[in-house]
């Protein structure tokens, strides 16, 4: 790739991994990128070898080109904690060559914090400031996910070497309040260093009142049916297995609800079972992964959209990306009282919210919602206008700028 001769801010991106890799993290990348460039800022971008699927060392991706890392080998790659210094060592030496090249104003650095330590090793040797940001705790997930414990060795190290970088660089943002709050709270960062840049959506992407598909809905056994949905991961997080608990109390209350799952994920087995368990395997429809371009067709079935997120670190203190695109649709939406939903969701206005992890709770919102169908309409229009007014990328990426101008000498 021929870098031309700078006229602006130029800003090179070190992200774990990207697209055509369809994950939250790489959505969310993708957003910021395309809003940036709609700022006249040019963005290069550098993957970590954790990147899966890579052709080439450099490809083109939806418009966007991508350095992409090779994969660590010899004996350090292969063992526990030692390989995730494989993977800085490697993301590091590569980063050095791109920066080289590309000459950015600024090494914009996204979580882990692997990429982080790679960064303020390349901006400590070529002079160019470092911007840190961290869109969850990734040893809390680490929780989640089964691969550490909390409060472990391996949740320690990494939480350490999170703080070792917010506390380095040169600038630090984060996705939402409630990381800013924590961060500020137990790392010892200022709060002038941090900056909050929200999860937000394209609202160009999302229509209100779309068509229902109904040979779609013939198919899944959903024509004539009251729908309660969830698109999305099915990660233990996500509490759909309260969900599930909560279906037997609500079919006695109205026969002709069922329960659609759209996706797939780790938990995926466990629901299944669970919903045989319970005996509602006939009123729970679950699809599999879907293409993205069809997701719409499954949004467009559902009359209540359900987030049941159990309580726990990651969740009280992350905002989730799923509400928003809800709230853009003029969606009906339930959700569990974690603090990443208290962040976004107002109760009885712009959602309804039910205790975390009580099924009884989340029947009873449900049921309620339900039969108040006549405050649908203003509930719909309020959601879709907070994320008019809050939520989108144009509002949320403009929050870079005074992070960018402090470091560039104003080039932002």
């Amino acid at each position: 790739m021929k870098v031309q001769e700078k006229n602006g801010l130029r800003i090179l991106h070190v992200l774990d991994h990207s697209i055509p890799v369809q994950t939250g993290y790489t959505f969310r990348t993708r957003s910021i990128l395309r809003q940036q460039r709609a700022l006249g800022w040019e963005t290069c971008h550098i993957t970590s070898s954790k990147h899966e699927g890579a052709q080439q060392p450099l490809e083109q991706v939806d418009g966007l080109a991508f350095y992409r890392t090779e994969a660590a080998d010899g004996l350090m790659a292969r063992l526990p904690i030692l390989s995730q210094l494989a993977i800085i060592d490697t993301l590091a030496a590569r980063l050095l060559q791109v920066a080289k090249e590309v000459k950015p104003d600024i090494l914009h650095a996204h979580s882990p914090a692997l990429n982080g330590v790679a960064a303020l090793r390349v901006g400590k040797k070529l002079g160019i400031p470092v911007v840190y940001e961290i869109r969850a705790f990734w040893e809390d997930a680490a929780v989640d996910h089964g691969t550490a414990k909390e409060w472990g060795m391996r949740y320690r190290l990494t939480r350490a070497m999170e703080t070792y970088v917010l506390r380095r660089a040169d600038a630090a943002t984060t996705i939402c309040e409630g990381l800013r709050s924590e961060i500020i709270a137990t790392r010892g960062i200022p709060a002038s260093k941090l900056t909050v840049i929200p999860n937000a959506v394209n609202i160009d992407d999302f229509s209100v009142g779309g068509e229902k598909d109904h040979a779609l809905a013939a198919k899944l056994g959903l024509e004539g049916k009251t729908v309660l949905g969830f698109i999305g991961s099915f990660y233990a997080y996500e509490g759909l297995n309260v969900l599930l608990q909560a279906l037997p109390a609500m079919l006695k209350s109205d026969p002709a609800i069922r329960v659609l799952l759209v996706g797939g994920g780790p938990q995926d087995a466990a629901l299944k079972a669970q919903a045989r368990e319970l005996g509602v395997q006939d009123q729970v429809i679950f699809t599999g992964r879907v293409p993205h371009n069809e997701v719409q067709r499954y949004y467009d079935l559902v009359d209540v959209l359900v987030y049941p997120r159990l309580k726990m670190r990651l969740t009280d203190l992350v905002t989730p990306l799923k509400p928003l695109e809800a709230m853009a649709q003029g969606r009906v939406l339930v959700a569990s009282d974690v603090g990443g939903h208290k962040e976004l969701i107002e109760h009885g206005k712009t959602g309804m919210l039910f205790a975390a992890g009580d099924p009884n709770a989340l029947a009873d919102q449900v049921l309620a919602l339900l039969a108040a169908q006549q405050r649908w309409p203003e509930m719909r229009a309020q959601g879709r206008h907070f994320v008019e007014a809050e939520r989108s990328w144009a509002a949320s990426v403009a929050r870079y700028r005074p992070v960018y101008a402090a470091l560039s000498k104003g080039k932002a």
